[in-house]
């Protein structure tokens, strides 16, 4: 009997928004066993179509102030000028992780590089970049609708996150949502199988040899 465990991956998508790296996120999901979505907490209202602990963990303000001080966050944002708090908890990737099972981030540059401070062995992050501009423009503008000075403001800040794709291990362009999925998940993949993630497997050689 081979006795070998795996220990689960943190699979990081990150991307300018518009560039699809949700959509790839759902497809790995919905066709990878092994692989979950980490779950994050916020301080914003609960919106009517959500379910906490399915789409978010919600806490008050107290309750994440509590989380920061008991080091229970991998990493943490504020956006909205700093209205709602963000962050990954910890326990529930541990947990994943040390039963070999993956979870998948979808989370910006500055969580990535918090969370490979935490966890730098357990990492892999890929970078999601569109074709061209102007394919981002179009699905900006298709996805939410906004027009004007708001299409600017989130080309700008699209833009400004893109120079940040250095930082990843692997960049995949998602011209084509289907190929760019199989790309991503080839990284998962090769990701499970690193020497580094494979417990007994010197056990295991010392054995054939």
């Amino acid at each position: 009997m081979i006795e070998i465990a795996r220990r689960g991956v943190c699979l990081v998508l990150s991307a300018p928004s518009g560039a699809g790296k949700t959509a790839i996120a759902d497809a790995l999901l919905a066709s990878e066993p092994r692989l979950e979505r980490s779950i994050s907490v916020t301080t914003r209202a609960r919106r009517p179509a959500e379910i906490d602990g399915v789409h978010y963990n919600f806490l008050t303000e107290d309750g994440f102030q509590q989380a920061l001080r008991d080091n229970a966050l991998l990493e943490w944002a504020r956006v909205l000028q700093g209205s709602h708090a963000y962050g990954t908890p910890r326990v529930p990737v541990e947990r994943a992780l040390a039963a070999g099972r993956d979870v998948v981030f979808d989370i910006d540059w500055q969580g990535h590089a918090q969370l490979r401070e935490r966890l730098p062995a357990d990492v892999v992050s890929v970078f999601v970049l569109p074709p061209n501009l102007m394919a981002l423009r179009a699905r900006l503008v298709g996805r939410a609708g906004d027009r004007g000075d708001e299409i600017e403001r989130r080309m700008r800040v699209a833009q400004d996150e893109i120079r940040h794709w250095v930082e990843f291990d692997h960049v995949v362009v998602n011209e084509e949502l289907h190929a760019a999925t199989e790309s991503v998940r080839a990284v998962l993949h090769a990701a499970r199988h690193s020497t580094a993630r494979l417990n007994g497997l010197a056990a295991f050689v010392e054995r054939l040899n």
